[in-house]
Formats: structure tokens, sequence, C-alpha cells
């Protein structure tokens, strides 16, 4: 009896086992079908005989973008993206650097709102433009980067050119992706345009190999023996790669929305905004401080600074700001930064940030209520636990917050004697810049008179793009932004290397203003190149190089500091000439014509009207202008 017990349990466990071993491996079968794509191509079928290519996808999500212009440095691996944006009528505008074709798209994502798209080649290409990249992330300018990439079936196997591209793309974008089928193109190409314009911008990555992007019968005829298989591991293999490509282009051309998606964009709540109102309404003297971000869609500009005039609280203007109220507003404070604002009992960051900039926060008096508008929380509350606490911190869009603020403020009016308390202190600092700019140097010109003739020359519709250190920081103080969305520097990382993609990306944005590039020699050295693509483009810009022949911000203190120019000093190098050998048109700037630097000026506005990129050497000397200033 023991015996039959015993074996009843042993017999129940036997079907059971079985039952659970066939359900695995159903199931483990199945799973294998869905990975290899089986069910899917039961459905959808691969049109063999088209001869479309997934560059056509790629540039139809562009065109119902919205996307103008492609900017890039050809490679194998990208070309039938290219070809199919040129043929639907997207300009494509090559460079001499794919770092350029990055700094480009970032001028288009910054001056237009919308994103700024790059396409390179894998590997090398890519790895070209991660300067640029990192650029766009720190000033947070939405710009779409493809790349291109081995095929789907060699990436690790030792293919030309191929690297591990995501994980060097994934700490510097907000998205990154890597498309595997053609049918996955659109729908990728969406998200990743999404993600670069919302919460806080910034650059995204969509990877794409190169058997994407080729039609079906040149990547059947690079992957499929043409061989019939011998042995049954040679058959297993052909089925493999067959079954490989049918999944490639399974549904590939199958119609697919391919226009933009819902952004989200972070808003203030009311109660914050009723808390901020009412710190204000009792401020004596309240100072805004606008940063890059307040210039961000979806709030024009032009209703920003009808925001700001009604408001009528002096403010500073930082980076893409720059130029909100146009030239010489009364409200606009330019000089003494550091003492308004710790003369100040109420202040406004609406997307400027406690960064090196504002010394960490220290800039901040203690006794001041500080009200902080940021779309990143993270970048909003930086250092406030060291050197500064906000009253009221917002997580929101800057433009729509004031804009808001302002709506609730209306009537409320500051006495007048704190915005001419700071304006008399910019006639001041002024008054000591024209002193100084009369001031003889030891050769050459004055850096700070030729600037200031700059600012007395630049018309209404100029764009300024600044590059460089000592002369670019020295022309922040003298020369005025014409406009809103009319100044372009690096920003915060402080890149050296923009001013050829920023220009070229202007004056396609803008065609009928005048770009004016503001350079340092040593900073001209890494756009001296494009001045080609200027000239095989047709791109008439303006560039004035400040040449004293040295990496000045550094030696200024490296000098007095470390006893030694070295690795600092560069020569009075003949800049125009090298332009005039790529097609450019050059003139010189020297001692010799001191009293002609606005005829010369003219001259290049002339040349540049005419249709010709203009490089402007001017030679300059040494000022205590920078005295003090910051190079680390």
């Amino acid at each position: 009896m023991e015996t039959l017990a015993a074996a009843a349990p042993a017999r129940s466990f036997f079907p059971s086992f079985l039952l659970l071993a066939c359900g695995t491996l159903v199931a483990a079968l199945l799973g294998a079908a869905h990975w290899l794509g089986l069910f899917y191509q039961l459905v959808h079928k691969v049109d063999k005989a088209s001869i479309q290519h997934g560059g056509e996808n790629v540039a139809a999500v562009l065109r119902a973008h919205g996307v103008r212009f492609l900017f890039t440095l050809v490679g194998g691996h990208i070309s039938p993206l290219l070809v199919a944006c040129e043929k639907i009528g997207i300009r494509v505008v090559d460079t001499r650097h794919e770092v350029t074709a990055v700094f480009a798209a970032d001028a288009v994502a910054r001056l237009t709102g919308t994103v700024g798209v790059a396409a390179v080649t894998a590997g090398p290409g890519l790895t070209n433009t991660v300067t640029a990249v990192k650029n766009a992330q720190i000033a947070q300018s939405p710009v779409l980067l493809l790349g291109g990439a081995a095929s789907t079936l060699l990436q690790n196997r030792g293919a030309l050119q191929a690297i591990d591209q995501m994980s060097l793309f994934r700490p510097l974008c907000k998205f990154c992706a890597s498309v595997r089928r053609v049918r996955d193109i659109v729908p990728t190409l969406r998200l990743a345009m999404a993600a670069a314009q919302s919460g806080t911008p910034g650059p995204v990555f969509v990877e794409l190999p190169i058997d994407v992007l080729y039609p079906y019968f040149m990547v059947q005829k690079e992957m499929v023996p043409t061989k019939p298989p011998k042995g049954l591991m040679g058959r297993v293999v052909s089925w493999y790669l067959e079954n490989h490509l049918a999944n490639l282009f399974a549904g590939a051309w199958e119609p697919q929305p391919e226009g933009p998606l819902p952004l989200d964009i972070p808003q203030a709540s009311p109660q914050q905004v009723q808390r901020c109102m009412e710190i204000l309404s009792r401020a004596k003297r309240p100072l805004i401080v606008l940063g890059s971000q307040a210039l961000l869609p979806p709030t024009p500009a032009d209703r920003l600074r009808a925001a700001v005039e009604t408001l009528g609280i002096p403010c500073f203007l930082g980076g893409m700001a720059r130029g909100l109220l146009g030239r010489n507003h009364p409200l606009h404070i330019r000089q003494n930064r550091s003492a308004a604002l710790k003369k100040a009992d109420v202040v406004l960051l609406a997307g400027a940030v406690c960064d090196f900039r504002l010394s960490y926060g220290r800039v901040l008096s203690r006794s001041s209520k500080i009200i902080i508008v940021n779309r990143n929380r993270k970048e909003m509350l930086l250092n406030s636990d060291m050197f500064w606490k906000p009253q009221e911190a917002v997580q929101g869009d800057v433009g729509s917050f004031v804009v808001k603020l302002v709506e609730g403020l209306k009537g409320q009016t500051w006495a007048s004697d704190w915005a001419e308390e700071l304006r008399e202190a910019d006639r001041q600092k002024e008054q000591a810049f024209r002193e100084k700019a009369l001031t003889p140097v030891a050769q050459h010109l004055n850096p700070v008179r030729v600037l200031q003739l700059v600012e007395e020359t630049l018309p209404d519709n100029s764009i300024l793009v600044v590059d460089g250190g000592d002369f670019v920081g020295t022309a922040a103080h003298l020369v005025q932004s014409r406009g809103p969305l009319r100044w372009l520097d690096p920003g915060a990382f402080g890149t050296l290397g923009v001013g050829a993609g920023f220009a070229l990306g202007a004056k396609l944005c803008r065609p009928d203003a005048e770009v004016w590039c503001l350079f340092g020699d040593g900073a001209f050295g890494y756009s001296l190149i494009e001045f080609d693509t200027f000239i095989r483009h047709k791109i008439p810009v303006i560039a004035l190089i400040g040449n004293d022949a040295g990496w000045t911000q550094i030696s200024r203190e490296q000098v007095p500091c470390l006893g030694s120019n070295v690795a600092c000093g560069l020569a009075y190098t003949d800049y125009h000439k090298a332009a005039m050998g790529l097609g450019a048109q050059g003139l010189l700037l020297s001692r010799e014509k001191e009293d002609q630097v606005v005829e010369v000026l003219r001259d290049a506005q002339q040349q540049c009207r005419d249709g010709h990129p203009v490089v402007v050497n001017i030679l300059i000397g040494r000022t205590d202008f920078r005295d003090g200033s910051i190079a680390v």
C-alpha cells in the first residue's frame, strides 16, 4: 500500500513536468519568432522591387517639422539622406569640419526657435562633433544630430569606423536612439524632435546604420550571398541573413504620421505667480536679470519685450536675451551688475543661473528677496545650498512667467530714482571707457577705440556673432545688440571656434541681415577654413579679427602670476591674405590707417552687400581694459 501511495505522486509529476517543459519550449519559440520579426512579416510584406530608401523617410520627417537647412560633412554612411533632403527642397550645406555643421545647426535653433539639424558620418565624423554637442547641451539649444553607423549586422565586429557611438552621446544628449529597422525611422525621429524642444531644450542624437538608409536591392547585394549555400550551417546562416534583411524592410513604406508631436513645456502655477507678484509689489529697488531661456518659444520676443517695458523694472540682459530692448533703452542697465545686485531689495533671476557668471550666487545680497525662474530644477537651485537662498523658486517657462507676472502687476510703478541711480553708474562707467579709448597703446590700434567705432557703424539689421577671449570680452562691454535674437555667443561653456558655424546658420536664417563676426585672433584659427564654405555656398558675412598676436586673456594672468608667456604667443598673421586665398575679400587695418577705421568698415559692408564674405584683419595693441577678468 505504501509503495502504491508513493507511486501515485510520481505518476502525476511526469505529465505536469512534460506540460511545463512543452509550455516553456513553445514560449521560447514564440519569443524567438517575435525577436526574429516573423510575426510582423506575416502582416507587413517587403517590397523587394522598390527603389525607395530610408533616407527618404528621414527627409520626409524633417520637412514635416519645418526644417529648411541640413548641415553636414559628407560621408558614404549618410549619402542617401543628403540626396533625399536635397530632392525635396531642404537646403544641404556642407562644411569643412563636422563641428562647424553642428554649430550652424545650433545657431538655427537659437534664432528660429525650431530644431537645428546636422548629419555626419560614422566614427570620426561623429567624434568630431562632441565639443559642439556639449556646447549645445550647456547652452540648452534644441539640436538634432543624425549620425551614420556600420550596418546592423556588422556592429561590434570590427567594421570600418564602427565604435560604440551610443555610449559616447548618452551623457551629452537628452535623447539617444539607434534605428534598427527602416519602419522605425519616422517614429524615432518624431520622438527625438519633441524631446529636443520639451522641458529644458537640448541636443538629441539618432544613429542611422547604413543598412536602414540604402535601398533594398543594394543592401541585399551586400548582405545575402549570391551563391547557394552548402551544408546545413550554410543554409541556416543564409536563412538568418535573408530573414534579417526582410525584417529590416518589412513595412518600410507604409504610411505613418510624420508631423510634430506635442511638446511638454513646464509652466508656473497660478499660486507661484501670485506669490511672486506680492513680493515684487512691495519692492523699492527691484532688478531683473534675463537669461537665454527667456527667449525660448512659445513666447515671441516682441511680446516679452512689451511685458518687460510694461513692468518698468531695470534689467540686465545676458546670452540670447541681449538686445531684447534694442539699443540704449532706459530700462537696460549694461554696467556695474555686481554693485546693482548688492543694492537691490528684490531680484528676479529670469533664466539666469547662479554659476560663475554670478559668482556662484555670492553677488546676491543676503538681505535681498530672490525670485528665480527656470525650466531646469537642478540649474535653478545651483549653489543655493551655499551662497544664496531663493524666496521663490519657480520651475517653468521663463517667458510665459514674465508675461503672467506683468498681467497681474499692471499699474504697479516703482520710484524712478532707483533706475536713475543705475543709469548714472552706467554713464560714469561709459565715460571711463571713452577715456580708455583715447589712451595711446604701444603699437598698432587701441582695441577700445576700434570697438567704439564698430558700435557706431553697425546697422540696425545686424546680427553679432562673437568668438574669442580678450577682444570679445572687451566688445561685450562696448558693442550693443541691435535687437532681440541678434547676438550669438557660445554660452556658459566658453567654447572657442563657434564663429564660422554660428555665422553660417545666422546668415541662412536671416538673409537680409548683416552678419558681423567679432573674432579674437586665436579663435579665428578654428574658423578660417570655413571661408571656403562661405564662398561655395554664397554666404556673405563680415569677420573682424582683433589681432594682438596672442592668447591675451590667458597671458594677462599667466605672466604676472607665473612669470612666463609660454604657449601664449602668436604672430601678427596676415589672416586677410589667407582668407583671400580661399576666395574671400581681405582688408587690413593698422596704425597707418588709424583715421580710416570707419572708412574700411564701410568698405567691408559694401563688399558684403555685393555678395562677398570679407575678413578685416585689425592689428591691435594691449590695454588694461580687461585686467582682473576671469580666464578659469
